[in-house]
């Protein structure tokens, strides 16, 4: 009997994971995208005037020990993942619970350092929007507690590695 109602739980548990990592709280700002297997991706530029008022929705640079990084609007860091080669996101369910990825509602903001032409959106399986830069999407890492935590630096997990992103578009590897 226990061990059915341990199953139970677990399954439940496992459900409820499965519908938050599916489920979208971002918009794509109302616009809708022809019908493919494949998500659209977007490489197009940002404007550097772009709809910065939500901190979510810009991106910085601020020096670490690792160097100059790109960080979110609220000092996290944003990293790259490997194993995606193009503007499309590879790290969905639970890869995207451990490194959610950078997410906007609106135009990203490009902040002093950033350049605005390597700044850019891709849209997510779920039809979130995810912030690309010089064509990687951006992630950030959940094992970061603080603004300027680099924790995920060189991380191999999910197939491939994961490191933070200099302003320049390229990875850090300090691993």
């Amino acid at each position: 009997m226990k061990l059915a109602a341990s199953a139970v739980v677990i399954l439940a548990a496992v459900g409820l994971t499965a519908t938050a990592c599916s489920s979208s709280t971002h918009s794509n700002g109302g616009s809708s995208s022809p019908a493919s297997s494949a998500p659209p991706a977007s490489s197009a530029p940002a404007s550097p005037g772009g709809s910065g008022g939500s901190a979510a929705a810009s991106v910085a640079v601020q020096q670490t020990p690792l160097g100059k990084i790109l960080v979110d609007g609220q000092g996290r860091t944003l990293y790259l993942f490997e194993q995606d080669t193009s503007t499309t996101s590879t790290c969905n369910g639970p890869c995207a619970s451990a490194w959610p990825p950078a997410t906007v509602t609106g135009t990203p903001h490009a902040s002093s350092g950033v350049t605005a032409g390597l700044l850019g959106t891709t849209m997510r399986t779920d039809h979130s929007t995810q912030l690309t830069y010089h064509g990687h999407p951006l992630y950030r890492f959940s094992g970061d507690q603080k603004p300027g935590d680099t924790k995920g630096e060189g991380s191999k997990a999910f197939g491939a590695g994961w490191y933070v992103v200099a302003p320049n578009g390229n990875k850090i590897d300090n691993s």
